[in-house]
């Protein structure tokens, strides 16, 4: 469902939100990420398409897309916090204990995992 940023722009529109060049090129940044980032390494990515792109626009953009289900905030053990996209499966969210890097990864692949668990602890 949310797999491409055309299906995100027809929820922004939906939603009765303004679609600027700024927030096309912030939507546009998150296309195809799995990984997680900070509103400046948006910031970074999206001026590739939208050099007047303001950090101010970055931030109101992954506000309004939070609000929509369409990124999530990870917050990080340093204080800051990041966003990640969603995905229409079932996602799973790994942080890294070293550096707080956050990446999805969809589906439900951890059965070997789990069943190994139900024998180990009966739960």
């Amino acid at each position: 469902m949310f797999s491409d940023s055309i299906n995100r722009f027809e929820i922004l529109q939906k939603n009765g939100c303004c679609l600027t060049e700024p927030s096309g090129a912030v939507v546009k940044s998150r296309k195809g990420n799995m990984c997680d980032l900070t509103p400046g390494e948006v910031d970074d990515e999206a001026r590739k398409q939208c050099p007047g792109l303001g950090l101010v626009s970055v931030y109101r953009t992954l506000e309004i897309l939070e609000q929509l289900g369409l990124v999530q905030r990870v917050h990080q053990t340093k204080g800051c916090h990041a966003f990640i996209r969603t995905g229409a499966e079932h996602q799973h969210l790994l942080v890294c204990q070293n550096c707080d890097k956050a990446v999805l990864f969809e589906g439900d692949y951890l059965d070997i995992l789990f069943n190994s668990i139900f024998k180990t602890t009966g739960f």
